[in-house]
């Protein structure tokens, strides 16, 4: 439960070997926290004043005075920091012991340890940013790629927030406009206000449905999709992961069979995070070993996603190959016709009888022949077209989408009412209910039990 009057600590960086390690302390007695464990280069207490600065020193032990190590105080006084609180940084080196004394020192002078996501809890009860906008934050420590982090920057800085505010704002409107008229009969406008719920309400279903069609390429961008990179051995499966991963992950050999095992790795292709699951050759083989490996490649098969289905194109189709083109035929899959740099042994056209309606791209897998043509039918075929990555913004989140979906249900049956000639008092608990949905997505009215689930996903020190 957050307390007005507790200050809070914690690590902000992560632990581990590097330049600086920062400690971070937000609340009201941030300012007294920080003369007890910081000095001046001659020996004086941090004066903390009205500004914001940086100031160079010493962090002490607050009990004996000793010295833990040089550094920087960050100061920033509420409500201009990122809690809207007083907030002290204590900048020092990266050592992990020197971080953890650094806490330490700072725990012991009157801050407490800060929960998951407190620093962010807080800015949100300080009124500093909505809800939606914290879940932003996580979005964007968690973006796995330049077009997440495009995403999550759109709804840290709030653009996704003033569309939620300039619907609810309609709906107001329109509530306002039914008060009216029912408290007024006389003006005899009640027609007005029916056209005028109908007309405005149509127009935010509209907008509705635009914002829930981004939502399932947007659990794509926030959690990755999978792409398993099948075929028989030695067509070339693991050079094709080296290449979309641009640089050498896997083991390769002209022996066939070198794979054994499944290899996972995250590529950023073209903005879109996909889980690459190189699988080891499909065959039957006495090797035990290796028959392990096959058996584990039938179940990532079996597990669905993005096929990449990798041929030999320099040499004719085996019935290993053809096994394969069936096992996956109606699935969602691309097949890639490795070894474009030799004579081609298998035609367009036999390829077109075979695959069906899915997508042929012939690649070299040596020299990166077709691999941009490639990565644009993998992103294709995820994302269901082209992505306009510019304008990037994209509903990432459940709960979200959950109150967008219930907004929208509730405004299609004030529609349905106001054209039924349904009464204007009936009409409006449905846009009253939809106006609520939509607050709870930038935070208004959510209980304590749903921040805590929120902010416990965040790291220690956000």
């Amino acid at each position: 439960m957050w307390a007005p009057d507790d200050t809070i600590a914690a690590i902000a960086t992560a632990l581990g070997e590097a330049s600086v390690g920062i400690v971070r302390v937000s609340g009201r007695s941030a300012a007294a926290v920080a003369r007890q464990v910081f000095r001046r280069p001659a020996g004086g207490p941090f004066a903390c004043g009205a500004k914001r600065g940086v100031h160079y020193g010493f962090v002490v032990d607050p009990e004996s005075g000793e010295r833990i190590d040089e550094g920087l105080l960050l100061w920033m006084p509420g409500p201009r920091s990122y809690t809207a609180e007083d907030v002290a940084e204590l900048q020092v080196h990266g050592g992990i012991r020197v971080v953890e004394l650094t806490l330490d020192a700072v725990l012991r002078a009157g801050a407490r340890l800060a929960e998951p996501g407190e620093f962010t809890k807080r800015a949100f009860l300080n009124g500093r940013i909505d809800l939606s906008q914290a879940e932003g934050v996580i979005d964007l420590i968690r973006a796995k790629t330049d077009l997440a982090v495009r995403s999550a920057l759109n709804q840290v800085d709030g653009h996704f927030s003033g569309v939620v505010r300039e619907m609810r704002q309609a709906l107001l409107k329109l509530q306002a406009h039914i008060e009216v008229t029912i408290d007024y009969p006389e003006h005899d406008v009640e027609q007005v206000a029916v056209r005028q719920i109908v007309e405005t309400g149509e127009a935010l279903v509209q907008q509705l449905d635009r914002l829930l069609a981004s939502a399932k390429f947007g659990q794509i961008l926030r959690e990755g999709v999978t792409a398993a990179i099948v075929g028989r051995p030695n067509v070339g499966k693991s050079s094709l992961l080296n290449r979309l991963l641009r640089r050498d992950r896997a083991i390769v050999t002209d022996i066939p069979g070198t794979t054994r095992d499944v290899i996972e790795e995250y590529a950023n292709v073209q903005g879109v995070p996909f889980r690459l699951v190189d699988t080891a050759g499909i065959r039957e083989t006495d090797d035990v070993v290796e028959r392990i490996g096959v058996e584990r490649s039938r179940q990532v098969l079996a597990e669905g996603g993005l096929i990449l289905l990798v041929l030999n194109g320099s040499e004719p189709l085996s019935s290993s190959d053809l096994q394969l083109l069936a096992e996956t035929e109606g699935r969602s899959r691309i097949v890639v016709v490795n070894k474009a740099d030799l004579a081609a042994a298998v035609s367009d056209g036999e390829l077109a009888r075979l695959t069906g309606e899915s997508r042929v791209v012939r690649v070299s897998a040596l020299s990166g022949e077709g691999l941009a043509e490639l990565e644009a039918a993998m992103v294709r075929s995820v994302a269901g077209g082209e992505i306009a990555a510019a304008d990037a913004q994209f509903l990432t989140n459940a709960r979200q989408t959950e109150q967008l979906r219930a907004a929208k249900a509730d405004l299609e049956e004030a529609v349905a009412a106001a054209q039924a000639g349904a009464t204007l008092d009936l009409v409006a608990v449905s846009l009253q209910s939809a106006y609520a949905a939509l607050g709870s997505v930038i935070g208004e009215d959510v209980g304590e039990d749903l921040l805590d689930a929120i902010f416990s996903e965040f790291c220690l020190g956000k």
